[in-house]
């Protein structure tokens, strides 16, 4: 059943990992009872796979989305992106993931490697990649696009952002997943602005778990451009470590206690914010499970997400 489908029926509840640069990454997700094997005792919808940054890594992502399909519990879902690559690459490696049997997508640009300027390819945007796509398989991929919320960084204003969703949607998009937001406000503003803007596209919530202070501190500001609400940053102030989280060997003797105060706060923090998102009404939870099960799988159980099927 594709992703589609299912959001006719009901929400959607799906899980993002990420392909692991080494072999003892790659047996923990991917080996006999390894994290992914583990995820599909929840019951997923789906399970996307990122690429590398900026597009490396790719061999990885087909390996694990490999694994995915061959074990025929759940969908699998391959980030694709623009970076590097011209139209007859991205024909071919699209045509290699339908040889595998994966036939969902998240069409992206895809982040920048460091000091580039542009995408170094053919196709310079996500609008481009869904209409490349339409155009040379039709109708056999399901398309998810990326929404920001808060706004696209490099857009130059929300408006602008959000008429080329509907350019996206235009050119032959399915479904939307968020970027990462924890401004709730704001997200009911965008919610109605694409409505009001004709967007009818089901709209799949991204969600991080707040785990550790310098990966969330790091995803928010280093590319994302997030707002952090006052509560999450007292979470973070509370559990302060010094001098600072993002150095290896702190000073702080009590540093293991308060990352663990921070990881339970954090937790909380997320599956009340899953609470809100759901009540916004959208259609599905997609749940960055950091290539980790227990704290997610609790996140998931508490929540309520186990209860969507």
């Amino acid at each position: 059943m594709s992703v589609m489908e299912i959001m006719e029926k009901r929400s959607a509840f799906s899980f993002e990992v990420f392909p692991p640069k080494t072999d003892v990454g790659m047996e923990k997700l991917c080996g006999e009872g390894g994290v992914l094997e583990q995820l599909y005792t929840l019951n997923p919808d789906y399970i996307s796979c990122t690429y590398g940054a900026g597009g490396t890594n790719v061999g990885k992502n087909l390996e694990v989305l490999d694994k995915i399909v061959s074990d025929g519990k759940t969908t699998g879902v391959t980030h694709f992106t623009c970076i590097g690559n011209t139209k007859e690459g991205i024909k071919e490696q699209l045509q290699t993931y339908l040889d595998h049997g994966i036939d969902h997508m998240l069409a992206l640009r895809g982040d920048l490697p460091f000091g580039w300027t542009g995408t170094g390819g053919d196709l310079h945007y996500a609008t481009e990649l869904v209409k490349f796509t339409r155009q040379e398989f039709g109708e056999k991929f399901t398309i998810a696009v990326a929404g920001s919320p808060e706004g696209h960084i490099a857009c130059r204003s929300l408006e602008a952002d959000i008429a080329f969703l509907k350019q996206k949607q235009d050119n032959g998009a399915d479904y939307i997943m968020t970027q990462l937001c924890w401004d709730m406000d704001q997200f009911r503003y965008w919610l109605d602005a694409i409505r009001a803007a004709g967007i009818w596209m089901p709209v799949d919530v991204g969600i991080m778990p707040i785990l550790d202070q310098a990966a969330t501190i790091n995803m928010a500001l280093s590319r994302n451009g997030c707002v952090m609400p006052r509560e999450l940053c007292e979470i973070i102030s509370k559990n302060w470590i010094f001098p600072n989280p993002f150095v290896k060997d702190p000073f702080d003797a009590e540093v293991e206690s308060k990352k663990e105060s921070f990881r339970k706060a954090g937790i909380e923090y997320t599956i009340r914010q899953i609470d809100e998102y759901r009540a916004c009404g959208i259609d599905g939870i997609h749940l960055y499970a950091l290539n980790k099960y227990d704290d997610v799988a609790y996140i998931a159980k508490e929540a309520g997400l186990l209860d969507l099927i």
